[in-house]
């Protein structure tokens, strides 16, 4: 007798614009069924089903999640939208993927995170540069005491998009992004990946921000930051120094971590992902994204033979498949899950905190 074949999961998508798209590639390249689709107006939604190939634009978000072939909900909206739509999915018995940050406040990422745990179903915040290979790599150099103990930490992640007064977007207002604009929205990414390559956590943190723009295209007052420097402690007893910029000429998505133990260093460059550098006194590496030559955990996740590259989108798709996986009963290792995004919120929180106080602050654990 031949087993019924299980059907594909049917997901929604809430929001309709470039995340969206990320997202409904990630999903289709999963082999789910990409089944409804909800934005801020009826139209946009019947735009974006039409580009992204969705089956249908639904009028409203209680219209999706009333869509019974819908099992896991991808919200892609402006992060003020997320606690209510990511919630809403929940109470509906949906699967959730939130985009980060996964609320603007503490308090309502607790509530999701509880929410979500509370109802057994499995929510994620899409950390997704956990999922190149070479960061897998590294994070097994860590993990097996190749590096040593953690000594210093410099990283750094620097974009270009709102160099210009000129320059504008919903993020820039903290009504619709929340008081922290570049580090919520990147920084959280630099810690996550120094957090979980390290095995160690952020324990204090004494910060300084600028805005350089008081005023935007569209927004005449403007309070979220352009730019962060932080210095860090860990709960190991390394140090080093975050600068995160929105307004850094020429760099395009530069997400740079050097990470210097007691026997060797790692440096990863995610604009430059198909090789990791391994510092030595003598006789430093340089890897590269070769499955032949990684830890298997890195392995698993290269889709291309070494020499052909891969990238965001593969990062992506590998991050929504360990979604899926997991929404099907496996335990796929490194998923980031709500407490992740609720654990980028508290450091976001005492960021701006030090912000606030020019003094060093602890992170809530």
């Amino acid at each position: 007798m031949i087993p019924a074949q299980k059907a594909p999961l049917g997901v929604g998508i809430v929001g309709g614009g470039f995340m969206a798209t990320v997202h409904s590639r990630a999903a289709r390249a999963a082999r789910a069924e990409l089944v409804g689709i909800v934005s801020s107006q009826p139209e946009k939604a019947a735009i974006a089903a039409e580009e992204l190939g969705v089956e249908h634009a639904f009028a409203s978000l209680d219209d999706l999640l009333n869509e019974e072939r819908i099992g896991v909900v991808h919200v892609t909206t402006p992060n003020a939208l997320h606690v209510s739509q990511a919630l809403a999915a929940i109470e509906a018995g949906k699967h959730v993927v939130c985009e980060k940050p996964l609320a603007t406040t503490v308090t309502d990422a607790v509530r999701l995170t509880d929410a979500a745990a509370s109802a057994g179903l499995t929510a994620t915040v899409p950390f997704v540069y956990r999922f190149h290979p070479l960061v897998r790599e590294a994070r097994a150099r860590f993990a097996s005491g190749e590096t040593g103990r953690l000594l210093t930490i410099a990283g750094t992640y620097l974009q270009d998009w709102l160099l210009d007064s000129s320059d504008d977007n919903w993020r820039v207002d903290s009504a619709a992004g929340g008081r922290s604009r570049a580090f919520a929205d990147i920084g959280s990414h630099l810690v996550d990946l120094i957090e979980f390559v390290t095995g160690d956590q952020v324990s204090r943190v004494a910060a300084t921000k600028r805005t350089f723009f008081g005023s935007r295209a569209e927004h005449a007052e403007v309070t979220t930051e352009d730019a962060v420097a932080v210095a860090v402690q860990t709960a190991s007893g390394a140090i080093g120094t975050l600068l995160v910029s929105q307004a850094a000429p020429g760099r395009k998505n530069r997400l740079h971590v050097e990470l210097s133990g007691s026997t060797e260093s790692v440096v990863f460059d995610q604009e430059q992902p198909e090789t990791l550098w391994v510092g030595r006194r003598k006789g430093s590496l340089l890897i590269p994204r070769d499955a032949d030559q990684l830890a298997p955990d890195a392995a698993r996740l290269v889709t291309t033979p070494s020499g052909h590259p891969q990238g965001y989108q593969d990062a992506f798709n590998a991050f929504v498949a360990d979604t899926y996986a997991a929404i099907g009963g496996a335990t796929p290792d490194g998923l980031p899950r709500f407490v992740d995004g609720l654990r980028a919120a508290r450091i976001t929180e005492a960021v701006l905190e030090s912000v606030d106080a020019g003094a060093w602050v602890d992170v809530a654990a």
